[in-house]
């Protein structure tokens, strides 16, 4: 099968184009077709060797954290209706990835993929939705008539982030660039900071329930930011921890794999009541310049990327 992989850790250089073997499911574990998969950070962080204590893993690596596709063969153990079943799932960070035709899933991180959009894009549903399904309702516990303030609004996770909070019936205030407004307000924000002009802590005037942070800040902007939230609300961030205050609680986010909530993400998502952004499609032969493009600070919202080599 073709795939792209690094052997070594380095710039987007270190991404080449190469023949494997195709993989062999074994328990528990199913083989899927790759429809579509995504550029997340962590895979360029994870590339450039930044993470390399932290997870360490076996090279060379084929990256790509989220897969969308069809399920072609399965190990012992495994029910043969697997077979031909359109799913998603969110894949550990250290294991070969979907920059792949083919990939290996562990069975129990499957969920049945939406029906209702394009099965290459639905792999932007899940690290993405996973981050901001555990963020604005697993930890910040969003409800009805709360402000919330999504400070990151126009990235992949912003905007699942911006949808559930409005879904959960608060009021959302977003930051975001011009070249992001119109999706942020599509996405339900009632009020857009335009970060480019306007200091966040400036714009918001008045209290609110909880602030999910979803850009890196320093210790001052992160200490600005918790002290925006009322007492007894709280700080989510899936970059910089901040420290509590004022009976204000402090989380930070890890995404972790979940089928059970990737499954409710797509059954939204069928509903018509959450929308899967793709910002720009790629063949995965891109993928170099695309990291390159991330690290110029080039990409908006959520890149899809998809096999398009015979098999």
């Amino acid at each position: 099968m073709h795939a792209i992989q690094f052997t070594e850790y380095g710039d987007p250089s270190v991404l080449e184009a190469v023949e494997l073997p195709r993989p062999t499911p074994g328990p528990g574990e199913v083989l899927v077709r790759v429809a579509g998969t995504t550029f997340n950070q962590i895979d360029a962080t994870i590339r450039a060797g930044h993470l390399a204590n932290v997870f360490p893993m076996e090279l060379p690596h084929i990256p790509g954290i989220d897969v969308s596709g069809t399920v072609v063969a399965v190990g012992e153990g495994m029910a043969p209706d697997l077979v031909g079943l359109d799913v998603v799932a969110f894949l550990p960070l250290t294991s070969p990835g979907a920059s792949a035709e083919y990939a290996i899933v562990t069975a129990e991180l499957l969920a049945t993929a939406p029906t209702s959009i394009p099965l290459a894009d639905a792999a932007a549903l899940a690290s993405s939705g996973l981050t901001a399904w555990q963020s604005v309702i697993e930890h910040a516990d969003v409800r009805a008539g709360q402000r919330v303030l999504v400070n990151g609004a126009g990235g992949g996770v912003g905007g699942f982030a911006v949808q559930l909070a409005a879904l959960a019936g608060a009021t959302v205030i977003a930051t975001a660039s011009p070249r992001s407004r119109d999706a942020v307000v599509s996405d339900g924000a009632s009020q857009i900071i335009d970060y480019t002009s306007t200091p966040v802590v400036e714009a918001v005037t008045e209290p609110v329930d909880a602030v999910l942070n979803l850009v890196r800040t320093t210790p001052e902007e992160t200490a600005a930011l918790v002290a925006l939230v009322a007492p007894g609300g709280v700080f989510v961030s899936t970059t910089t921890p901040g420290e509590p205050e004022r009976g204000v609680r402090t989380v930070a986010v890890f995404a972790r794999s979940d089928a059970a909530q990737l499954t409710r993400l797509a059954e939204l998502v069928d509903a018509g009541r959450l929308r899967v952004g793709v910002s720009e499609r790629r063949s995965l032969d891109d993928l170099a310049a695309v990291h390159t493009m991330a690290e110029a600070g080039k990409l908006r919202g959520k890149v899809g990327l998809t096999p398009t080599w015979a098999s």
